[in-house]
């Protein structure tokens, strides 16, 4: 229901008011779950990352690319959304991807994009995108922590996949 469009909900007679709060709530929800990630080591706390991600993209209808940028500490500096997609591709250009964490003095990167189809499984386009983002990323010293693939109801790990 959160990630319904209004149109959808109204045909339930659903009044506008209520349509207000299911926003604010999933809103509320992922800040929450941002704020468990913010100014940690996030790969010691790695179900909150997940619950964060999660809570950011399981529920989109289109595709999306997210970069969680990492200090030498593996503090999130910044989440950014990359790229927008389909309902079933985004475009990743792994230039772009490194140019990013560059000018944000990133040591290591965490990959997150959605499955609207709710299945995480990665697609082969999705493992060849990360070892090109992979290759270009460490050759200029920047790390890949992971590749996760965030579905309704999972996620996939391309590190415990063995992807990575």
């Amino acid at each position: 229901m959160f990630a319904a469009e209004p149109a959808q909900l109204r045909e339930f007679e659903i009044d506008q008011r209520t349509l207000v709060h299911f926003k604010a709530m999933r809103e509320v929800g992922r800040r929450l779950a941002e704020r468990k990630v913010k100014d940690m080591p996030v790969l010691t706390n790695w179900q909150q990352l997940i619950d964060y991600c999660h809570a950011a993209l399981a529920h989109e209808k289109t595709e999306q690319f997210r970069i969680l940028f990492l200090d030498r500490k593996n503090v999130l500096i910044a989440d950014e959304v990359q790229q927008r997609g389909t309902i079933d591709h985004t475009p990743v250009y792994p230039r772009e991807v490194v140019k990013r964490a560059l000018a944000l003095n990133a040591a290591a990167l965490i990959l997150v994009h959605n499955h609207p189809s709710g299945d995480p499984k990665p697609s082969r386009d999705d493992i060849e995108m990360t070892r090109e983002i992979r290759t270009a990323a460490e050759a200029l010293g920047i790390s890949i922590h992971d590749h996760l693939v965030i579905g309704r109801k999972g996620h996939a790990s391309f590190r415990s996949l063995g992807l990575l």
